[in-house]
């Protein structure tokens, strides 16, 4: 069996004490710039790896992040693994995953993760309200994304409620008399700020209200609540995502209303897909990986620097495509 590389090692080829290799390897400042990079390159020429293990016992840190999400089935909780996954990686930590099937069990999610020594916790979307209403034991490292602000953890979030707005201040600019609403599951924050936002950009234009209907962020429930819109005499629609969305596009065709020229839909997230859909989905763009970034880099400062509580809002943009227009006159 190959011997594995040593920091003394290391050491040899760059001309210095192991103590500097382990100042290097544990991020310590107290290392001259152009010694770290003599270092770094031996360590990069010799293919040495730090053991993490060994790493942990001398810093009481594992440099392992745990995610805890209700579910990874929509597209949205995958999109937003993928993009906390790198946004550690680049960081130099792993990712350790925990899925909250059962509200009632987030305590026992959270022991779960400290048996698995993670040094702190990003909480995705419809999780959040599980943790909000849980006891977050004392030096707990917690970064929650999509939450109202809380004094026990940091929160970063998608500015919603702006881009509902922009949905449908975009659909009555086209001359839309009023906008529906697929919202998104009851119990989800993001959801609510979506509808807030809908709600919002109605009344300040002076338009009626229609009855919201709701889905589960599936295209199957969008295409539940289609024929509701089509017999409605629903002129435009505004969508909580584009899964929804993808299902009222469907049940539209089927009951032989065309979009745009009968009715025109909005979604929400801009996924990877959403350009393929027929027609090409006008929809509002979700950064997901400035999302999980910011998560991910206060979480980080939490674990290296101490630093606690604090709001990051990630901006949202419109993407116009060919599932709006002006309506029939």
């Amino acid at each position: 069996m190959e011997r594995r590389v040593s920091m003394a090692d290391v050491a040899a080829i760059a001309g210095v004490s192991g103590q500097t290799v382990s100042r290097v390897v544990n991020d310590s400042p107290r290392v001259d710039p152009s010694t770290r990079a003599r270092v770094e390159a031996a360590m990069a020429e010799l293919g040495y790896r730090p053991h993490r293990a060994a790493r942990a016992l001398r810093t009481g840190r594992t440099h392992t992040i745990g995610l805890l999400v209700s579910t990874l089935a929509t597209v949205g909780n995958s999109r937003m693994l993928q993009a906390v996954a790198d946004a550690a990686a680049a960081r130099g930590y792993a990712l350790t995953v925990v899925t909250l099937a059962v509200p009632a069990d987030v305590s026992r999610a959270f022991e779960r993760l400290r048996e698995q020594g993670v040094d702190g916790v990003v909480a995705l979307n419809e999780a959040t309200a599980a943790v909000r209403d849980a006891a977050i034991a004392p030096g707990m490292r917690l970064v929650v994304v999509d939450s109202p602000p809380d004094q026990r953890f940091a929160t970063v979030q998608t500015a919603h409620a702006d881009g509902a707005r922009l949905a449908v201040e975009h659909l009555l600019a086209l001359g839309h008399d009023t906008v529906s609403h697929v919202a998104g599951p009851a119990d989800s924050y993001a959801a609510a700020e979506r509808e807030r936002g809908w709600r919002d950009a109605l009344s300040a234009a002076g338009r009626t209200t229609p009855g919201v209907l709701r889905g589960d962020w599936s295209s199957v429930s969008g295409a539940a609540v289609g024929p509701l819109l089509a017999d409605s005499g629903a002129t435009a629609v505004f969508c909580a995502n584009d899964q929804m969305a993808l299902g009222v596009l469907r049940a539209l065709a089927d009951r032989g209303r065309e979009v745009p020229r009968d009715v025109s839909v909005v979604g929400f997230d801009d996924v990877a897909d959403s350009a393929q859909y027929r027609p090409a989905l006008t929809t509002v763009r979700q950064d997901f990986d400035a999302l999980a970034e910011r998560a991910v880099a206060r979480l980080v400062r939490a674990i290296e620097a101490g630093e606690a509580g604090g709001r990051d809002l990630v901006p949202t943009s419109l993407i116009v495509r060919a599932s709006t227009a002006q309506p029939r006159s």
